[in-house]
């Protein structure tokens, strides 16, 4: 952490402690003496409790500032408990140490962690029952007092305080292991500590943050008057806050000035060319940045909020993530991650009533799918007027009412893995069919679907299927497979988590009678035809991992928004994650990619291709559903695996419709996946592609052209 109070050297100090109490001995017996309650009892009661405070003070580490990096190192957001940034002593500049010095404690240079004058003289005062305390306490007990408060009890408001009550005990302890590291420790190294972990009001920890917060600059670059200030804040950070009490903080400082002057560390005419100086505050202050991932930049927020929950389910706790001063590098391409965003928002803008337009970029791989982008026209956040959400849209199982057709990806895979169909096996289509549910009896209602227009031929192959999007081929296909191979094939290409959520999108809820809310999607579509035509909440994140499961030769992997965790001294930190599996052999991913080849050329999104110019090699497949308030586009380019999805998020759901900017309405015939969610990917991938060469889609496997049985 840089000082030795911030890489706790406490640890290696205290334990010293226990075996050489002599100086500290001659203090406990000096000092209890005159105390009315008993040295006999006094002496046990500090001595039973300073083991167990120095035990805590050598494993207790301060609580440090995490920050949230892209890809290329640069800050998106920082997470923390306590604002505090570590610094050593040579970063701290003279007149901040002066100014400590000459307000906290004048003799700090030449005693011994304690001043025992002043420790005998408040402990008769305190003693005498005139009414009152007195301190006494040196910069060395100050700094084990408020290590005690801000680092070791800082989740523990009855040890607080306890850690600052004015009883004389509490005093003693503290005087015991002040002898301690005045025996052991350098005055520079307490004095740094010290000027760690005080709090300085608010949340601001330690003098470096204190000085960016109220300054705008770096401890060793600290004026005279600024230095004041800070040093006259620490006996009262409430009190003496300039932007709340600004004559009390005004008249602090200068009170300060005036006990540097006294101290001989300062002249008097710089004295008064201090005191004559403005509190130079900044303005709307203190200025600290945000301590979770809403403060993070537009095109961040959902990834940056991502990246907290993964490590928290790779082991990490929330306090960890908020206290452990890490680096966490994500893998966050802000390239990629400004173009899509600036793609959304320019198809809808962020405060469009009732539409979000999610995003997400994942670069396929054999050992790590590594998430690139997670942008929404929504930001993250609390203010509904700005467009801003606290929900993580892109992540979580969001999109309520499905990605459409889209799923049809998984019943072709299924079916080409039974060996029920392959790539050129003609399915039948007729304009409009009813099908028996899976596990129905004489009451159960037939599914009846039509396919949207009567120009699809009858049968179709499952190519052309693929393009083109009939639905009465499609359910008549996952009607032949059975609902349980596509329900895995499912999970298994890419929807983990979304299967395991209900009907709403929620963590199921057994004690609800309603099973589209007690039971998980998993177990809810499997006797209902309708799950391959989209109709179910899913993770706009987890369909762009389908596309990368595809491009990776059938190789799923979880998508994973971290490169690498280092602590707060540089070390690396092992992450763990789960092991990526070879789902679906290599050959069935290519050719199925083969199928999905042909959607931006003759298929759904083939109009809005040619208007946006497009001509890269790429796969995808578009979803509308039925009553269009949600549209999506799933597919990939070169290495980038992606899902555009366009939905209803307000309370009054409607038909969402196409326009500039599209909007809800009732717009007689609404979006579809190709009007509205593919043009941000043709928008974004045009200006990123630029200039590259294209990168051919892989041939078709001939064992997964026709059927095997």
């Amino acid at each position: 952490m840089g000082t030795n109070l911030a890489r706790v050297q406490l640890s290696r100090n205290v334990p010293r402690f226990l075996g050489s109490c002599a100086v500290a001995g001659v203090l406990v017996a000096g000092v209890a003496a005159p105390v009315a309650m008993g040295a006999g009892v006094l002496s046990n009661e500090v001595s039973d409790s300073v083991d167990g405070i120095s035990s805590s003070l050598a494993t207790s580490r301060q609580p440090l500032v995490t920050t949230v990096t892209d890809r290329d190192g640069n800050p998106i957001a920082t997470l923390f408990d306590q604002y505090r940034l570590p610094v050593t002593y040579n970063q701290i500049a003279p007149t901040m140490t002066a100014a400590i010095v000459a307000v906290e404690d004048r003799r700090f240079w030449s005693e011994g962690g304690v001043d025992p004058k002043g420790m005998v003289r408040a402990a008769l005062h305190d003693s005498s029952g005139s009414g009152g305390t007195q301190g006494g306490s040196t910069i060395t007990q100050q700094y084990v007092k408020n290590y005690l408060i801000n680092v070791v009890d800082r989740g523990d408001k009855a040890a607080q305080y306890a850690d600052r009550a004015d009883t004389i005990a509490r005093k003693l302890r503290e005087a015991k292991i002040a002898v301690q590291l005045g025996q052991t420790e350098s005055k520079q190294d307490i004095l740094s500590g010290y000027l760690n972990v005080v709090e300085f009001s608010g949340n601001i920890y330690g003098v470096r943050a204190a000085a960016q917060a109220y300054f705008h600059t770096t401890p060793d670059k600290l004026t005279v008057a600024q230095a004041a200030l800070l040093a006259g804040m620490v006996n009262n950070p409430n009190l003496y806050n300039p932007y709340t009490h600004p004559q009390q903080a005004l008249d602090r400082r200068n009170t300060v000035i005036d006990d540097m002057v006294t101290n001989r560390v300062l002249a008097e005419k710089d004295a008064e060319t201090a005191k004559a100086s403005p509190l130079g505050v900044v303005d709307g202050g203190p200025d600290i940045p945000s301590s979770t991932c809403m403060g993070a930049p537009d095109d961040a927020g959902f990834f940056c909020a991502y990246a907290e929950s993964y490590l928290e389910q790779a082991g990490f706790t929330a306090d960890d993530l908020e206290t452990g001063g890490y680096t966490i590098r994500t893998t966050m391409d802000p390239v990629v991650s400004r173009t899509v965003k600036d793609a959304v928002d320019a198809n809808v803008p962020p405060t469009q009533n009732g539409v979000a337009n999610t995003f997400a970029v994942i670069r396929p791989g054999n050992t790590t799918h590594e998430v690139l982008a997670m942008v929404a026209n929504r930001d993250y956040g609390t203010d509904p007027a700005k467009g801003e959400t606290s929900t993580n849209i892109v992540a979580n199982a969001s999109n309520v009412f499905g990605a459409g057709s889209s799923f049809k990806i998984f019943t072709s895979a299924a079916a080409m893995e039974a060996g029920v169909a392959g790539l050129d096996t003609p399915l039948p289509n007729q304009s409009g069919q009813c099908f028996t549910q899976p596990g129905a009896n004489q009451y159960t209602p037939q599914y009846c679907v039509q396919n949207d227009g009567t120009s699809y031929p009858d049968p179709i192959s499952l190519r052309d299927g693929l393009a083109t999007s009939p639905n009465v081929a499609f359910v008549g296909l996952e009607q032949k497979v059975g609902m349980p191979a596509v329900l895995d094939m499912a999970r298994r290409l890419g929807l983990r988590n979304s299967l395991n959520t209900n009907d709403a999108g929620a963590k199921p809820d057994p004690t609800s009678k309603d099973t589209r809310y007690s039971e998980p999607q998993s177990q809810y579509f499997q006797d209902k035809l309708s799950f391959t035509l989209g109709n179910s909440p899913v993770s706009p994140l987890e369909m762009a991992n389908v596309s990368a499961t595809l491009m990776s030769g059938g190789v799923w992997c979880p998508p994973n928004p971290i490169l690498s965790v280092t602590d707060r001294d540089g070390k690396d930190v092992p992450v763990r994650q789960q092991a990526c599996e070879q789902v679906v052999p290599a050959g069935l991913a290519n050719t199925l990619e083969a199928g999905l080849s042909q959607d931006t050329i003759s298929g759904t999104s083939a109009a809005a291709a040619r208007a946006a110019d497009w001509h890269h090699p790429d796969i995808g497949k578009t979803g509308t559903t039925q009553f269009s308030e949600s549209v999506a586009f799933v597919g990939g380019v070169d290495d980038y695996a992606l899902s555009s999805m366009v939905f209803a998020d307000g309370p009054h759901p409607q038909e969402i419709c196409p326009g500039t900017p599209v909007h809800l309405g009732e717009c007689g015939h609404g979006a579809f996946g190709g009007t509205v969610a593919a043009p941000p990917y043709f928008h974004a991938f045009s200006q990123l592609l630029a200039g590259k060469p294209d990168v051919p889609l892989p041939a078709a496997d001939p064992a997964y052209l026709t059927a095997r049985r």
